[in-house]
């Protein structure tokens, strides 16, 4: 990461998917799969090491979500059991998809904003 800080926000960029350097570059190839490298600027994104961190925050903002709706959807309208399939079976799936491409890429950028990387006892 020998890039400097980003001149766009780490929102911005995880809004927009791109790359937390320039900004212009998509930084996935279809849904959640990462580039190897920016093809505007050229950052190389091995740095990128994100963890799990998106998808537990996904699985929680998911699950509040879904159980809401849920209760909603029984409670007060007295839905039946085909509308919540419908609404958690498939609608949820898709809104995953999409809240893990901008967690992933929030993160991205705040990891590459922030110059985190690997702990290490000594500098090379």
């Amino acid at each position: 990461m020998s890039q400097t800080a980003p001149a766009i926000s780490p929102l911005s960029a995880g809004l927009r998917c791109k790359c937390p350097s320039c900004g212009k570059g998509p930084l996935f190839i279809h849904a959640l799969n990462m580039r190897e490298r920016c093809s505007a600027c050229g950052l190389d994104y091995k740095f990128v090491d994100t963890g799990d961190g998106p998808a537990i925050f996904a699985i929680f903002i998911l699950g509040f979500l879904s159980m809401g709706v849920a209760m909603i959807a029984e409670f007060k309208f007295g839905v039946p059991w085909w509308v919540h399939v419908i609404i958690l079976a498939l609608v949820m799936p898709l809104i995953a998809v999409l809240l893990l491409r901008f967690l992933k890429a929030t993160l991205i950028a705040l990891q590459f904003k922030n110059k985190a990387e690997e702990g290490r006892l000594l500098r090379d």
